[in-house]
């Protein structure tokens, strides 16, 4: 494979985990989509940096926030490390972070990169505003306008 076929096949990978896996709970094809030994260098507070810990990442999203879903903004790759900026919306319906369901809509931006080896998702670097999501929740006061 050319070093472009590599990098739209690694693209297609990324974004068949953003829509099917994340945004519809197709827990199947995450088992199919991540390497077993796949390495999150920035796990969320409590979680692992493994398969496993992604996994349990991904069920307590879709649990708190049943209509959870991405849209992708823009990819873009070297080689087989895919760069996408997204926007995850959902609503509030479950426990998240230990705050109870608000029902509240909220929205919080992405940027995160993945390795892509052999059709499979081996690492995982990655920020999320979370500071952005526990204001939407109430659990942390806007900052103040001047």
């Amino acid at each position: 494979m050319s070093g472009n076929s590599v990098s739209e096949a690694a693209k297609a990978v990324i974004r068949r985990n953003t829509d099917e896996v994340q945004g519809k709970g197709n827990f199947d094809l995450f088992e199919e989509l991540f390497a077993d030994d796949f390495v999150d260098h920035t796990p969320q507070p409590g979680g692992t940096p493994d398969k496993s810990g992604a996994r349990k990442l991904y069920h307590a999203l879709r649990a708190a926030f049943p209509d959870f879903h991405a849209i992708i903004h823009w990819q873009t790759a070297d080689g087989d490390v895919v760069t996408t900026f997204k926007t995850y919306h959902g609503t509030h319906k479950g426990s998240f972070l230990g705050i109870p369901a608000t029902n509240r809509k909220i929205q919080f931006e992405t940027v995160d990169a993945m390795r892509v080896q052999n059709g499979k998702i081996t690492e995982h670097w990655g920020v999320a505003n979370l500071f952005s999501v526990m204001q939407q929740l109430g659990a942390l006061p806007p900052f103040p306008k001047e």
